[in-house]
């Protein structure tokens, strides 16, 4: 066989591999194939003889070129909450296959933090806590010393499981009757809507979330709970996630933030909640992974 067939066949078993690296740290499937082809043209131009481990070498050249990449779109400020903005009412079109499965995979509310970091924050938490990958292997990639590339991760872990506000019962609370909600939410129940929501209940929004000629405030469990199942293709691309320390909704498309549900649960129903759509408000939350409950 000839060597440059063998070195191809070789590579294609580290494919998949290097395939899910790339895809969560850029969380994009076509870019994550842009990045595991730009790492074969690399290992086409190289001497295989000299490479004692082609598994490690590639991660470290996939991920290099990974941080080149999201470099690249910090250097352009391009925010993912602005990007997913524009594309409107799309953007609440199910996910493709592809998309799914790293949503499945990472989890919806994961890739929004993830999208919140900076490219060697990611970096580092994606090799070291989704592929133990060692902290000496992380360093030369991100240019940092172990002890920073591990301080790194540790930012990025604080920020992916920051600690709740609220008493773990209350969490349990919360999380029961918000996970109910969203529940009748993605099936059109407008029964099951009415009954966990308070009588009295008040839903504000920012006028980038509402449709036109639909009321920044929506007042009574009637009113809210229509709205909801005329707005309910939100709700397919929607999860739990804690929101500022208490149990909240992230509406993400292909795991970017578009809207965030701030919700209060008062004697077992929602008493309100708010839905926030503006970029700059956006950003000053702390949406983090909901924790495992008792």
């Amino acid at each position: 066989m000839h060597a440059q067939e063998l070195l191809a066949r070789r590579f294609e078993t580290h494919r998949d591999h290097l395939h899910a690296v790339a895809y969560r740290m850029l969380g994009s499937a076509s870019e994550a194939e842009d990045a595991v082809q730009e790492a074969w043209l690399r290992l086409d131009r190289t001497d295989p003889s000299d490479l004692e481990n082609l598994a490690g070498w590639l991660t470290t050249v996939v991920s290099r070129i990974c941080l080149d990449m999201l470099r690249s779109r910090a250097a352009r400020r391009e925010d993912p909450i602005d990007r997913i903005a524009e594309l409107g009412d799309a953007a609440y079109d199910r996910d493709p296959e592809s998309e799914a499965v790293l949503i499945d995979a990472v989890g919806r509310a994961l890739l929004v933090v993830l999208d919140a970091l900076g490219p060697d924050e990611r970096v580092a938490f994606v090799l070291h806590d989704m592929f133990a990958v060692p902290f000496d292997q992380i360093a030369p990639i991100v240019g940092r010393t172990s002890a920073a590339t591990k301080k790194l991760a540790s930012r990025a872990r604080s920020r992916a499981h920051c600690a709740a506000t609220a008493s773990t019962a209350e969490l349990a609370e919360q999380r029961q009757v918000v996970d109910a909600f969203l529940a009748a939410a993605r099936n059109g129940d407008l029964d099951a809507l009415i009954a966990v929501l308070a009588p009295d209940v008040v839903r504000t929004a920012d006028p980038a979330a509402l449709p036109a000629g639909m009321a920044p405030v929506a007042r009574g469990a009637q009113a809210v709970a229509g709205e909801t199942v005329i707005l309910r293709r939100r709700s397919q691309v929607a999860t739990l996630a804690l929101v500022d320390g208490a149990v909240g909704i992230i509406v993400a498309p292909r795991g970017k933030l578009l809207l965030a549900l701030v919700v209060r649960v008062e004697d077992h129903r929602i008493a309100s909640y708010q839905v926030i759509a503006d970029p700059a408000r956006l950003r000053q939350l702390d949406i983090a992974v909901l924790p495992e409950l008792p």
